[in-house]
């Protein structure tokens, strides 16, 4: 289970992250754009609560997931791809 006392991420988004990270279950637009390292797609998706936490989910996707999960549609595309494999 992943850690988010150190980050201001919103609880909707902390159980998105989540369930990419833990499960491959596909996030949403917002989520999507900044795993894939598109800010200008997050900033345009971005509810209130989650336009002011971009930064936090950077740090957090940095910090606590693997490097293969986040920094590209590439990486995006091949994590949720290796749960795929499994169904």
């Amino acid at each position: 289970m992943a850690d988010f006392s150190r980050y201001q991420i919103p609880s909707h988004t902390q159980g998105a992250l989540e369930r990419y990270l833990e499960n491959g279950l596909p996030p949403g637009g917002f989520l999507s754009a900044v795993i894939a390292n598109d800010l200008m797609g997050a900033v345009a998706r971005a509810d209130i609560q989650n336009m002011t936490a971009i930064p936090e989910i950077a740090k957090f996707l940095f910090n606590e997931a693997p490097a293969g999960a986040w920094g590209s549609d590439e990486n995006l595309e091949n994590w949720l791809a290796k749960f795929r494999e499994f169904d």
